[in-house]
């Protein structure tokens, strides 16, 4: 049985069709959802309500602040990694499948246009990585740069925090692990091959279609999926070892396109893959709901339901091993093309990590570890 969505959902997406509120162009979500722990909120019940009152939403601003912790434990046992840290809250990119989304509501955002406008920028993230790796207690282990918001978003343009980190974590040897949308990263090719030599990077390029409709309209202030392939090219041809996400797949929109994409992604030197397939957990099946039936209303029903088969009549799955992947016809044949074409083009079949070995604290004259 289909799942259904809060009534109060199909108002919003109704008014959002006003000819007075335009599609906003540039964006992933078109509205803000409600925050579910704001007891109180403000909304305009029609755009004529107050005259004077201009309402900007699509403009990004930059919320700087001072964090408390840059470096956080990851709990979730569908991830390798162990360790992240995200220099920024909220992401430019908009991409309107994000999972990230969610939690900017615990910063008091809705998960919708919020998310992309309202960007938290942790000026202090370089000095709180470095006291961080200072502590005696701190084992050495890898951690991963973008576990939740692109590093390399627009902001980095400005604030350069994701370069800082690398700067600490290469003068320390600790190994992170970088996912980016964005072709920023190679301003940081000099530092990131520096670190190739001592095994202490990886990178991963995130590409979820070749059809650049489809990603202006999904994830809109991404870079192409030709200027990622020459990121994965030029940054594998420094010595980085590179690799490529695919992520979400989301059925009747892109899941096609997985053996373009590793094949693509093989010839520019990526040597290994991962995948998710498209779950809609919280705010976000709110969000993707009034996306997809907006820009493709030919195929919607379609693709909702599609989803839905895959989350056992639902369109998010909370259960570990399961929720990322899917179950169900679709969501098997696509497991089924990942591990075929993987194995054809020759990824993920060498056993690599990265080396913790190195890992030294200013002062130190070899590792203790």
């Amino acid at each position: 049985m289909s799942e259904p969505l809060q009534q109060d959902h199909f108002k919003v997406a109704a008014k959002a069709k006003d000819p007075l509120d335009p599609y906003l162009t540039g964006r992933g979500a078109q509205i803000n959802t409600k925050n579910r722990f704001q007891k109180m909120e403000t909304t305009r019940e029609h755009p004529e309500g107050i005259d004077e009152w201009a309402v900007d939403n699509d403009r990004t601003r930059y919320l700087e602040q001072e964090s408390r912790t840059i470096v956080n434990k990851v709990e979730s046992q569908d991830v390798r990694m162990g360790y992240s840290m995200n220099p920024y809250a909220g992401c430019e990119h908009g991409c309107i499948y994000c999972f990230a989304r969610n939690v900017h509501e615990y910063w008091g955002f809705s998960a919708g246009l919020d998310f992309e406008t309202k960007i938290i920028v942790k000026k202090n993230a370089p000095q709180l990585l470095r006291r961080f790796l200072m502590n005696p207690k701190w084992q050495p282990a890898p951690i991963m740069l973008s576990g939740n918001t692109d590093c390399y978003q627009p902001a980095e343009q400005k604030y350069r925090l994701t370069r800082r980190l690398l700067e600490v974590c290469n003068e320390f040897n600790q190994p992170v692990g970088i996912l980016t949308k964005n072709a920023w990263i190679l301003r940081d090719k000099d530092i990131l091959q520096e670190m190739a030599r001592k095994n202490i990077v990886s990178a991963m390029v995130s590409i979820t279609s070749f059809n650049e409709d489809l990603r202006r309209l999904m994830e809109p202030r991404t870079t192409t999926a030709r200027q990622k392939l020459k990121v994965i090219g030029e940054l594998a041809a420094a010595g980085v070892r590179m690799g490529v996400m695919m992520g979400p797949m989301i059925p009747g929109l892109n899941e096609h396109e997985m053996q373009r994409i590793m094949k693509a992604a093989s010839e520019q030197g990526a040597t290994f893959t991962a995948y998710t397939f498209i779950r809609l957990n919280g705010a976000i099946k709110l969000l993707f709901h009034d996306w997809l039936f907006k820009n493709f209303p030919d195929r919607a029903e379609k693709v909702w339901h599609l989803i839905e088969q895959s989350h056992g009549g639902k369109v998010n799955d909370s259960r570990w091993g399961v929720r990322m992947r899917g179950e169900g016809p679709v969501a098997d044949m696509i497991a089924q093309q990942y591990k075929k074409y993987g194995k054809l083009y020759g990824m993920n079949a060498e056993e690599w990590q990265l080396d913790t070995s190195g890992f030294r604290r200013p002062g130190q004259q070899a590792s203790l570890f």
